[in-house]
């Protein structure tokens, strides 16, 4: 891994994390698990101390602490990215989108596309069912694109503190 090149990063536009929380959050992405007591001793802080700046990172919202699947393995077999064109205001679309439970995340992007959604089904039926009676029918939409997953090759959620 690189050096950093700073000790402090801001979230959300104004508050810093320094880099102690940034090597507790790398601990915890190595394993979720980990007690308090080995991320103090491997970044040099107590267990009480790791555990308020775990609580203050989870209040601030800069990190979640969660379980992640291999959605192959749970019973959902077909993954697709979907970009989607809207017309008008794209926060209703967006708002609708991040309710469906099957949509992991919603994106507003620039570019060929207005908003990109990923989705988690439990197959073909499902993903056409998502795409033709719920994504295509919501008002604003005026275009769809779909992107389905063949093979997933690399997911990772290290991406946080490089």
């Amino acid at each position: 891994m690189p050096p950093r090149t700073r000790d402090t990063r801001a979230v959300n536009g104004n508050t810093p994390v320094d880099s102690v929380s940034l090597a507790i959050i790398e601990q915890l992405q190595e394993d979720g698990r980990r007690p308090y007591a080995a991320i103090g001793k491997a970044v040099g802080l107590s267990e009480a101390a790791v555990r308020q700046r775990v609580q203050k990172l989870l209040d601030q919202g800069v990190m979640q602490i969660v379980a992640v699947t291999d959605p192959l393995t749970v019973g959902f077999r077909r993954q697709a990215m979907v970009g989607i064109n809207v017309e008008g205001d794209l926060d209703p679309v967006a708002d609708a989108l991040t309710g469906m439970e099957e949509v992991e995340y919603v994106v507003v992007t620039a570019g060929s596309f207005d908003l990109i959604v990923e989705v988690v089904c439990e197959d073909d039926d499902h993903l056409l069912e998502m795409i033709n009676k719920r994504i295509r029918t919501l008002p604003g939409v005026r275009s769809t694109e779909s992107f389905v997953y063949l093979k997933l090759r690399k997911q990772t959620y290290t991406w946080g503190t490089r």
